[in-house]
């Protein structure tokens, strides 16, 4: 009885550290189970959706799923447990614009722009769209089409269909592509994208191919993974589809007095520009705002508060965000856009030593903020415009300087 017991505890510690995958199934179970999906769950969609059987099989040919993407839950594995991000850090703006990586996309974009400079100039044309701003999208999705994409879209989409975190929404962009295979655009070897799904030098979803993809050389195709002037129009249509206006750039680095608050910025609080330079807001180069931008609409932005660069942004920067839901990505666009344009250079104002306080901290904030009735867009830790305005609110509110920016010294005093 001591051995069978002692034989049993054995057992069950080898078994305590034994992968907890084979305990609940094994990749090739998952990649059988894959297999039947494919033909018997995915196909019968596929082809209501107007996908042929040729087409279909074409794109499957040889599929295997791809264990290293992010976010999978395979059947029959154990579910990861949820991981709490707020405990870490949210970064300094500061390294997002990296000076080294900006000049070299700002050199490379004014070759292009000088060799591609009538096609540039037909869709601007066209689609209103200032070529220094496609060019610096271009530059900032896929290094102006030099950066590798690796992956199978087909093999990522599924995968991410089957077994992800988000399988509706990748199934949705699975159907997408194999729509775009059956147009005869591209060929499946090469149908090629990102980890994510993302396709070609744009780095469109598929859906969003669908949507704004356009064949501006005239071959009959829209392609975007060798086609340097279809790349760029699909960028321009994506814009203009989304809403920009002709004629505008993007916003300018200003500097605010300090007599004026900066808790007035966000898409929602938009004045004339004439407004904003009436209380004294200047553009940092000097030069004054153009005559025929003083009647239209600017917006306030302070990306870190009063410790850093402040903007007066137009409502195209929000149409870049569009891309990216990011202000940092927009002003690196915009920022990259005018180096080409203009070989200017870095921002005037320095990004100051923020982003140090844990998610988690911020978070609180936002609570306690919401608590007394401001809107702050969400309790993610992270200090969005609504964030950042609502600080600047509170902090008029209770006799202090307003910094607009979330810092340690507000830590036990806003609860």
């Amino acid at each position: 009885m001591k051995i069978r017991y002692s034989l049993s505890l054995l057992c069950v510690f080898l078994l305590a550290f034994l992968p907890l995958p084979a305990l609940a199934a094994s990749k090739a179970d998952v990649e059988a189970q894959f297999q039947v999906w494919i033909q018997k769950d995915l196909w019968p969609e596929a082809r209501k959706a107007g996908i042929s059987e040729k087409t279909f099989q074409a794109a499957f040919a040889g599929i295997t799923l791809n264990w290293d993407l992010p976010d999978l839950v395979p059947p029959g594995f154990p579910k990861p447990k949820e991981q709490k991000q707020t405990q870490a850090e949210f970064s300094s703006p500061a390294p997002y614009f990296n000076e080294g990586r900006l000049q070299k996309l700002a050199v490379t974009g004014r070759g292009l722009a000088s060799q591609y400079a009538p096609v540039l100039r037909r869709i601007e044309k066209t689609y209103g769209v200032p070529g220094p701003i496609l060019l610096a999208i271009w530059g900032r999705e896929t290094g102006f089409g030099v950066a590798k994409l690796p992956n199978s879209a087909i093999q990522v989409l599924a995968t991410k269909a089957f077994m992800s975190t988000r399988k509706d929404m990748f199934r949705t962009e699975l159907i997408a592509a194999l729509r775009i295979l059956e147009h005869g655009d591209v060929t499946p070897d090469q149908f090629r994208g990102s980890w994510a799904g993302a396709l070609g030098q744009p780095q469109f979803m598929p859906t969003n191919y669908l949507k704004y993809a356009v064949d501006f050389d005239g071959d009959g195709h829209r392609n975007i993974w060798t086609s340097v002037p279809d790349t760029l129009a699909s960028i321009a249509n994506y814009l203009v589809q989304k809403g920009w206006q002709r004629g505008r750039g993007w916003g300018y680095e200003v500097k605010i007095p300090q007599n004026v608050s900066c808790a007035q910025e966000g898409p929602d609080l938009a004045k004339p520009i004439s407004q904003w330079a009436s209380v004294g807001i200047a553009r940092v180069s000097g030069k004054a705002f153009p005559p025929e931008e003083l009647k239209a609409s600017g917006m306030m932005l302070v990306p870190a508060g009063r410790d850093g660069p402040e903007f007066i942004v137009t409502p195209n920067f929000y149409i870049i965000k569009e891309y990216n839901n990011s202000d940092l990505y927009g002003i690196y666009i915009g920022n990259l856009a005018d180096r080409i344009a203009s070989g200017s250079g870095a921002f005037e104002e320095k990004w100051g030593d923020v982003g140090k306080m844990l998610r988690s901290d911020v978070a609180g904030m936002q609570k306690a903020l919401e608590h007394k009735g401001y809107d702050v867009g969400g309790t993610d830790g992270l200090p969005g415009y609504k964030t950042r305005r609502s600080i600047g609110q509170w902090q008029e509110k209770n006799s202090m300087k307003p910094t607009c920016y979330p810092d340690s010294s507000m830590l036990g005093v806003l609860k």
